[in-house]
């Protein structure tokens, strides 16, 4: 009896200093902030929700999945996105035909209108009327007007970056079929010279040259994705290499040293091949004798380098810099292409570098970031 009296004593004290220990702990517990502070991060948060789907563009899609967030900042019992012609989406009672003629009239002017329950606050993408945010309430206030104003002002600003994301993808599949123009002709028909050369001395030569023809230029003509990994890349660059040395012969030496942890590095389709065929075509096509090409791609902590060199004739470094400032674009279209490429997807801080003089061959060296927000790796 006194072991189990002394038992439950012992329970009862190690419970109050849980629940001790429990109190102490919340009370020292940091505050969750002022209900400023709250309000705060819940408007931040909501207009973390309601971005996504406004950088796909304005489409009905995109309006009904930012819909409840931007209803959820203006708080009204009527919220409507709409574009130049009508409604996308309508959340809340009441019809579209009840403010068509407000919402034309902010359309039209490009400025908030209100009217009785109804305002109505224009979206714009560079200055261009793109469509509308109307919402209903039980008493329009100046105060909710110019908050209807103020997030129509930001949801313009997400619609801008979907534009310009548009915009980029467009200039980039012009920059890869200018590419592709410049280099199909020359390469083809070489390549298919020097395919036709073992066809009577060696048809199983020409057998095996003829199927890495056809998955180099597979790879090359293909028309999905703006990026592919190092690895695909570099496979590609091996199959242009081996049509190659089947028309130098042994005059065209290759070394390559590649680290493994970047072949996963994802980077634009089409920017390390075109500068081996530049180290081919314009080091070793335009002198006499042997040369060779290295490539090399290394880890460099948050990036990869490559590089690319030739020990060949080299070239005025005033030509380069017309090549790549579009002075003289017929100088290398695939050296300005790349470097146009590279700034377009990682910024100005990632165009190529060109070292070369007279006689001194030539190293072309480009930074690949391993992780970037604005690559899309399941391209």
């Amino acid at each position: 009896m006194d072991n189990l009296l002394t038992a439950l004593v012992a329970a009862a004290a190690l419970v109050a200093v849980a629940a001790f220990a429990r109190w102490w702990l919340l009370a020292r517990r940091p505050s969750l902030g002022t209900p400023e502070d709250r309000a705060t991060y819940e408007t931040l948060h909501t207009t973390a929700l309601a971005a996504p789907a406004l950088r796909r563009g304005l489409d009905a899609e995109s309006a009904a999945s930012a819909l409840p967030h931007v209803r959820t900042l203006l708080g009204a019992r009527t919220v409507a996105i709409t574009d130049t012609e009508g409604p996308l989406a309508w959340d809340g009672p009441g019809e579209h035909t009840d403010v068509a003629d407000l919402v034309r009239a902010a359309i039209g002017s490009g400025t908030t209108r209100a009217a009785g329950r109804v305002i109505v606050a224009p979206l714009a993408v560079e200055e261009r009327v793109v469509g509308s945010v109307v919402i209903v309430t039980d008493e329009a206030s100046a105060g909710l007007a110019r908050a209807t104003t103020e997030v129509a002002r930001w949801m313009s600003s997400q619609l801008e970056l979907a534009e310009l994301a548009t915009s980029r993808t467009a200039l980039m599949e012009a920059e890869l079929r200018a590419l592709r123009a410049q280099i199909s002709p020359h390469f083809i028909y070489n390549s298919l010279g020097a395919i036709a050369s073992f066809v009577r001395t060696d048809p199983e030569r020409a057998r095996e040259l003829l199927l890495e023809f056809a998955d180099f230029t597979r790879y090359s003509f293909r028309q999905h994705g703006e990026f592919t990994t190092l690895a695909e890349e570099l496979r590609s660059i091996e199959r242009y290499l081996v049509l190659e040395k089947a028309r130098f012969g042994d005059r065209l030496r290759v070394v390559t040293l590649v680290a493994p942890e970047v072949l996963s590095v994802t980077l634009p389709f089409l920017s390390v091949q075109p500068l081996v065929e530049n180290a081919v075509r314009h080091g070793l096509e335009s002198r006499a004798g042997d040369g060779t090409i290295t490539v090399t791609a290394l880890d460099t902590g948050p990036e990869c380098l490559i590089t690319i060199e030739d020990d060949g004739a080299g070239v005025d470094p005033e030509v380069v810099r017309a090549a790549l400032s579009g002075r003289n674009p017929s100088a290398s279209v695939g050296l300005a292409n790349v470097d146009e490429r590279m700034r377009t997807v990682y910024g100005n801080a990632y165009g190529i570098v060109v070292e070369t003089a007279p006689g001194f061959g030539t190293k072309v060296s480009l930074r690949v970031p391993k992780f970037s927000p604005d690559v899309d790796t399941s391209s």
